[in-house]
């Protein structure tokens, strides 16, 4: 169920960011080339949030490039979205342990 919330955290994230390419009538170059270079950057140095959260991939180089979208948004918008996912897993880990010893 953990997997299944941080696919969707990350799916937002990664869809609202595309829909920030087009704006109007018009493709915003500004976000396509930031989406580029980061997803660039990602593969390079093989950066995969997505393997980090939810495990292996089928596909090379699809978190890579999901990595990439999400990094285009920039370092506050990364950093807000790890956080809420660690917070997500340190919530869940300590309810975890909290009913572990409340059943003992």
């Amino acid at each position: 169920m953990d997997k299944i919330l941080i696919a969707a955290i990350f799916t937002e994230a990664v869809w609202e960011t595309l829909k920030m390419i087009k704006k109007d009538k018009y493709f915003c170059f500004d976000r396509i080339g930031a989406i580029a270079v980061a997803a660039l950057i990602c593969i390079v140095f093989d950066f995969d949030v997505f393997t980090m959260y939810l495990g292996a991939n089928k596909i090379p180089f699809v978190g890579n490039i999901l990595t990439g979208i999400l990094i285009s948004r920039g370092s506050n918008f990364v950093h807000d979205l790890l956080g809420s996912i660690s917070s997500f897993y340190q919530q869940r880990k300590n309810g975890n342990h909290e009913q572990n010893e409340s059943t003992n």
